[in-house]
């Protein structure tokens, strides 16, 4: 089972490239304050001097070191297989490595204290080595020096948590002897992320530096702070000894030497080499209980990554066949989001054909019917218009031209939220072309040149097509407007209706008249003469017959009495009856032989009408108000089928031809085509990623068969 961990070293470095975050390796991370001895470890688990040394802040960079161990009977392996692989370089010098550690955290992180996150990875391959994974990180500090911002501790601290707040990390909590270790920074900031202590480890180092008559047996016992996965105490060689190029194996000797003197009982639990087997039993333990966790989520990464490759689609290869395969998809894609039949439907507003219905059938129905019939018009208009149609002569009949031009002003008023439905329509055929390029084709994305050329072609096709069907709603007004058809089966029917309402009247007012006025009694006439009351109003059937404007039988009902007669007769009964009353809002009539100035006669503009007057703009009021209705529900009609067949429709019959016209030609295939830089380098990390997923790798293969391991 060692071959656990060599397999981690592998997902691990397929995933340098796209970070081991996403992955959550188990891997164990090396805390500690500055100077704690931390290197110092590293360096005795690899035996060699390999790490930059010195005092202050050293390690300023996370370095991953990988241990390989590799059968030193085995003479068949490569160069890589006995030095030192760094940065894909392979080196069999150690001074050299140490050197390139320096200089490249130099070149990072600065020449004078200065920290970064990117990691430097390191892989060792060794006969005298365990198979581990550690990455060593900076040293917690609190005082900023060098180049060193204010909060250097803030950010050395999330630096190491973004490390150990892996739940797949083991972590390696490094401690001096010579402090206490109630006040270790490095157990505290374990227990932050690991409060049961499930995955920390202790190293207490530099044991043979503390002070005379006191001794770590209380601390490597566990009784100060007990850790769950134990404490381990080493010696490391001192910064005399590093100057001395004291070698690795004489040190691990020395420390051996120490503890079977200054820790005879647990000598066998201690020390730089217990460390490493300890270190190769956990990190193997917990890569096996990982292995279910970690191939859920390499199969949910794999699907995603798929997905996302999907999306961005394959590099081109048949530019016509690309370019004539998105110019169709589009074009269907935008007919079927008016026809409500799109793959994508949104949820969270109306879009395509049903926010057109809801434009044609809720804001412009409701914007018609919102328009009063007799809006803007006041009585004295249609007393004025009246008036104005009967010339110089007082007329007899309310004249058919003051209704004409009445309703004709009335009507016109339609025309405004007529065409802006039309505007409103074309709105959201704009609207469209957006929703196609986010949601139904992706392919769009990859190619901003095809896109913005797309877009051009149907506003411009848009653009068109609005004067027409303006043109055309514009029409569909002056047509109701050419004619004022009185024989309308439903105005003719409200006419006849008015007209019954009328003679009803009229005859209530003969009923009440004998009460009031005597039948044996006449009435004095304008000019002093007796009439009657019978002789006041004309009989029925009698004097010349006037037809209604809306004609028919109901206009002739009554003994041929018309709407106009009928208003007549009303008119004329008020006159008897008003002419028996002193007229004094109406001036007086000069006197036979007196000398009149007519510019001293007063224009009734404002005043109180007379009984006639108020019943003649009645009934023109009640002609328009209904011959109104009658229009507005025609406009009603007739503007939705405009905009659907000029507009709507149309855009919908050429969109693909004009497309296929306008952009599929030889000559533009080359520039239309052109990816997107940012396009072409996701789809190329996509591709790499899925390939380090992708279930056919070897190493993959090996977690899938091992994934049931029960105990080693």
């Amino acid at each position: 089972m060692e071959a656990l961990i060599p397999v981690i070293n592998k997902l691990q470095d397929v995933f340098n490239t796209v970070g081991t975050d996403i992955i959550q390796l188990p891997q164990i991370a090396v805390v500690g304050t500055q100077s704690s001895g931390k290197s110092s470890v590293l360096e005795s688990l690899v035996g060699k001097d390999l790490l930059p040394r010195g005092t202050g802040i050293v390690t300023r960079r996370p370095l991953i070191l990988q241990l390989v161990h590799v059968d030193p009977e085995d003479r068949r392996k490569t160069s890589e297989e006995n030095g030192i692989c760094f940065f894909l370089i392979i080196y069999t010098d150690f001074d050299e490595i140490r050197q390139e550690i320096e200089n490249e955290t130099e070149r990072v992180s600065g020449n004078n204290k200065g920290i970064s996150d990117e990691p430097i990875q390191l892989k060792i391959f060794s006969p005298h080595v365990v198979n581990l994974t550690l990455v060593d990180l900076p040293g917690i500090t609190k005082v900023p020096v060098g180049d060193q911002p204010k909060d250097i501790e803030l950010q050395i601290r999330e630096l190491i948590l973004k490390y150990i707040s892996n739940p797949n990390c083991i972590i390696l909590a490094v401690t001096a002897a010579n402090t206490d270790m109630a006040t270790s920074e490095a157990l505290k900031v374990a227990r932050d992320v690991d409060p049961d202590g499930r995955r920390t480890l202790a190293v207490v180092t530099k044991l043979d530096l503390m002070d005379a008559g006191t001794d770590a047996m209380d601390v490597l016992m566990g009784r100060v702070i007990p850790v769950k996965l134990g404490l381990i105490g080493v010696v490391n060689r001192s910064q005399l000894d590093i100057n001395n190029k004291k070698s690795v194996v004489d040190s691990i000797r020395d420390e051996h030497a120490f503890l079977q003197k200054k820790y005879p009982s647990l000598a066998n639990r201690n020390g730089t080499k217990y460390l490493a087997r300890t270190l190769n039993r956990l990190l193997m333990h917990h890569i096996r209980d990982c292995l279910p966790e970690l191939k859920t989520r390499i199969n949910v990464l794999a699907a995603q990554y798929q997905s996302l490759l999907g999306s961005y689609g394959e590099p081109v290869e048949d530019m016509s066949a690309t370019l004539l395969q998105i110019i169709t998809k589009f074009a269907t894609e935008y007919c079927n989001t008016i026809e409500g039949t799109a793959k994508y439907i949104e949820t969270a507003e109306l879009c395509g054909g049903a926010r057109i219905c809801y434009i044609f059938h809720e804001t412009f129905g409701r914007t018609l019917e919102s328009v009063d019939p007799l809006g803007g018009l006041t009585t004295i208009d249609v007393l004025t218009a009246i008036r104005n149609a009967t010339g110089p002569r007082p007329a007899l009949f309310v004249p058919e031209v003051s209704f004409e031009l009445l309703v004709k002003r009335q009507v016109k008023r339609l025309e405004e939220p007529s065409l802006r439905c039309v505007e409103l329509v074309h709105e959201e055929m704009q609207r469209i072309i957006q929703h196609c390029s986010n949601y139904s084709t992706q392919e769009l994305l990859r190619f901003p040149k095809l896109h913005d050329a797309i877009v051009e072609v149907v506003t411009s096709l848009l653009r068109k097509r609005l004067p027409v069907t303006n043109e055309m709603v514009h029409n569909l007004v002056a047509i109701e407007l050419a004619y004022i058809n009185t024989k309308h089966p439903d105005f003719a029917d409200a006419c006849g209706l008015m007209n019954n309402n009328i003679e009803e009247q009229r005859r209530n007012r003969m009923r009440e008249l004998p009460s009031a006025v005597p039948r044996d009694k006449s009435l004095k006439g304008p000019g002093g003469q007796s009439v009657s009351p019978t002789e006041q109003l004309p009989a029925e059937g009698d004097g010349p017959k006037v037809c209604c404007m809306a004609g028919g039988a109901q206009g002739e009902q009554e003994g041929g009495t018309g709407t106009w007669r009928g208003m007549l007769k009303k008119g004329d009964e008020s006159q008897g009856e008003d002419r028996t009353k002193p007229q004094s809002s109406v001036p007086a009539s000069p006197q036979k032989g007196h000398a009149v100035n007519l510019l001293d006669v007063p224009v009734p503009v404002a005043r109180k009408l007379s009984a006639r007057e108020q019943r003649d703009c009645e009934v023109i009021e009640r002609l328009i108000k209904s011959y109104f209705l009658i229009v507005r529900k025609n406009i009603q009609d007739s503007v939705p089928k405009a905009v659907m067949h000029f507009l709507v429709n149309h855009v919908k019959d050429s969109l693909q031809s004009e497309l296929v016209g306008q952009l599929y030609k030889p000559a533009l295939l080359d520039d239309l085509l052109t990816e997107s830089e940012d396009m072409a380098q996701r789809r190329n990390e996509a591709a790499d990623m899925l390939k380090t997923l992708n279930p056919r790798d070897e190493t993959r293969d090996w977690v899938h068969k091992n994934e049931t391991i029960g105990d080693f």
